[in-house]
């Protein structure tokens, strides 16, 4: 008798520890998630209070274009934050060699800073037809600057301009879509607000769309004649406007 009962009692032991180990098993692999050594699904870049954060791009600085050859921009200003991002285009001639791009910022920083008088070139990012992204304006890619780019509503925005012309009927790139949308979910930071959304601004200039000191809901991912009267960034690029957004919040694992 003393027999059976030791093997019964190692028997629920077996038992007890077959059970754990499966439990554990399930947990450290739920349904769906691969086995068998295969990778694991790739972590989502949420930023450690849960909020949504998009990795940073290649960014071509201001001294790998020589702007300093144009001129010496002053000391930049700040916002807060990035609160939208406003899409141009440069309205330069398209089917260009992508090697010829610096010399083509440039030329649009003079036209600025001298054609315009302008302290520097007014767009914070420049994008490509191979989705090269290129520093703009002065004070650090990393940083809220304000840009001049859009009158009433350069104050917390990110201005991007397309390199080209995208009137109606005019292709887009797909790189420079991808670039877009990457520099977007990037510079929205992980307490921006979503790029599919809208955000309320407060305009600052008479010329813009809405009067000074009126708050405008504002898509966070627009273009220029969202805020301002113009046909810029272009038929063509406005209309994939949804889509850059749509492109953006996936980045950010939204």
């Amino acid at each position: 008798m003393r027999v059976t009962r030791r093997r019964r009692s190692r028997t629920a032991v077996s038992l007890a520890l077959l059970a754990l180990l499966s439990a554990t098993s399930l947990w450290l692999h739920p349904a769906g998630a691969p086995l068998h050594g295969a990778s694991p699904p790739p972590a989502r870049k949420v930023s450690g209070d849960g909020r949504h954060q998009g990795p940073r791009p290649v960014i071509v600085l201001r001294s790998a274009w020589r702007a300093e050859t144009v001129d010496t921009a002053p000391g930049a200003r700040f916002a807060p934050a990035v609160r939208a991002a406003v899409i141009h285009h440069t309205s330069t001639p398209n089917g260009y060699d992508c090697a010829s791009v610096p010399g083509t910022l440039r030329d649009l920083y003079a036209g600025h800073a001298y054609g315009r008088q302008w302290d520097d070139i007014g767009y914070n990012f420049l994008v490509d037809a191979c989705g090269t992204i290129y520093e703009g304006r002065a004070g650090g890619v990393d940083r809220p600057v304000v840009g001049a780019h859009t009158k009433g509503f350069n104050e917390g925005t990110v201005g991007i301009a397309a390199i080209g012309t995208f009137d109606s009927g005019q292709p887009v790139p797909e790189p420079m879509l991808d670039a877009i949308a990457r520099l977007v979910a990037w510079k929205l930071g992980p307490r921006g607000p979503d790029p599919r959304g809208s955000v309320a601004l407060v305009s600052t200039n008479d010329e813009a769309r809405f009067p000074k000191g009126s708050t405008a809901l504002l898509p966070v991912v627009g273009g220029h004649a969202d805020g301002y009267p113009t046909r810029c960034p272009g038929a063509a690029l406005y209309a994939k406007l949804p889509d850059i957004g749509a492109r953006a919040a996936r980045i950010q694992h939204r």
